[in-house]
């Protein structure tokens, strides 16, 4: 799972807590720039009945793999902050736990310059909509240049991107 959010929300402290490490949780953005992974072990009584009932050779409980990931900006899906490289760690990840902050505190700095976690919200889903998109018209036309190749190959036509057809 992934810990996703704008930058200052609380993300990396959320981290924390969640794994007891104690990564850095600064007051500035970007703190985080390469996301930090920690595996949790989840505890669950039902796992431990089974285990002492049927006492098996092995046992390994669930765990959950958490990712804090660095603060999504406005403009991120064009390149903006950390842009493509926050986003390839999303898209890394099998979910994610969206942080937003909702307290006033003039001490911590937000790269909006005010506290609104509805606008944050939309800023963030706009941004990965934005990578969806992108992402899903790069596979279509990767898809017809696949479709392509192959009738051109079924047809006996061996065309690599560097020949161009010259005119004459």
């Amino acid at each position: 799972m992934g810990i996703v959010g704008m930058p200052n929300v609380g993300k990396s402290t959320l981290f924390n807590v969640l794994t007891k490490m104690g990564i850095p949780a600064e007051n500035f953005p970007f703190c985080t720039i390469e996301p930090n992974q920690a595996r949790v072990n989840v505890p669950d009584d039902r796992f431990n009945w089974l285990v002492e009932t049927y006492k098996p050779k092995s046992a390994v409980s669930a765990f959950l793999d958490v990712v804090d990931i660095a603060g999504l900006v406005k403009g991120a899906a064009q390149g903006e902050g950390l842009g493509n490289a926050f986003l390839s760690h999303i898209s890394a990840v099998d979910g994610i736990y969206h942080v937003c902050r909702a307290f006033e505190d003039p001490d911590v700095t937000h790269v909006e310059d005010r506290v609104d976690p509805v606008g944050d919200l939309d800023i963030i889903h706009s941004e990965l909509r934005l990578k969806d998109i992108e992402r899903l018209n790069g596979e279509r036309l990767g898809g017809r240049r696949r479709m392509a190749a192959q009738h051109l190959s079924e047809q006996g036509c061996h065309i690599s991107c560097a020949e161009a057809p010259t005119e004459q």
